[in-house]
C-alpha cells in the first residue's frame, strides 16, 4: 500500500479549509486546529512547515496567523506533498536522491517506476487543493483499473 503520512494528510486538510477562507484572511493555528479538530501543536508544526517550504506567509504580531501564498486554484496537491514529503517517490529507484541498490543495474522494472511515479505525480499536480476542499460530485466514478493501466502506458 502506498501511503502518504498522516502529517502529509493533516497539511493537505489544513490547506482544504484555509481554501474556503476570502484570498488574504489571515488563519490562526488555533482557529484552524478548533476547525479541523486536530491537536494545537500539530496544527501549529505544520503551519510552519508550509510557511518554510512558501505555501503559505507568515504574518507576525496580535493579530497574525497565516495566509495562502496564491490562490487555491493554484496550489497544487503536489505542492503540499512535496513540502511535506521532500517529494514523491513511490520506490527507491524513482525518487530524485540517488539509493544504493544492489539490484539496479541488472532490475528489468526500474525504468517502468519511473514512468509510473510521473503519473502519479503528473495526476497529483493537476489536483488543486481548491479541488479537495470541494465535495466530490455524485457522478464521479472512481478510476478503473484498465484507465490507470492506460494512463501509465503513455
Amino acid at each position: 500500500m502506498i501511503r502518504l503520512s498522516k502529517m502529509t494528510d493533516y497539511a493537505i486538510v489544513l490547506m482544504g479549509y484555509m481554501s474556503r477562507y476570502p484570498i488574504g484572511q489571515i488563519s490562526t493555528s488555533r482557529g484552524l486546529s478548533e476547525e479541523s479538530k486536530l491537536p494545537l501543536p500539530t496544527v501549529s508544526k505544520i503551519l510552519k512547515r508550509l510557511s518554510r517550504s512558501g505555501l503559505l506567509v507568515s504574518h507576525r504580531g496580535n493579530k497574525g496567523g497565516y495566509t495562502l501564498v496564491r490562490k487555491p486554484d493554484e496550489i497544487s496537491v503536489a505542492a503540499i506533498i512535496s513540502s511535506m514529503e521532500g517529494g514523491l517517490a513511490l520506490t527507491e529507484c524513482a525518487s530524485e536522491v540517488s539509493a544504493v541498490c544492489e539490484l539496479e543495474e541488472s532490475c528489468p522494472v526500474r525504468g517502468n517506476w519511473k514512468r509510473i511515479n510521473d503519473v502519479v505525480f503528473g495526476a497529483l499536480s493537476g489536483l488543486t487543493i481548491e479541488e479537495m476542499a470541494t465535495p466530490v460530485p455524485q457522478s464521479y466514478q472512481e478510476i478503473d483499473q484498465p484507465t490507470l493501466l492506460t494512463l501509465v502506458e503513455r
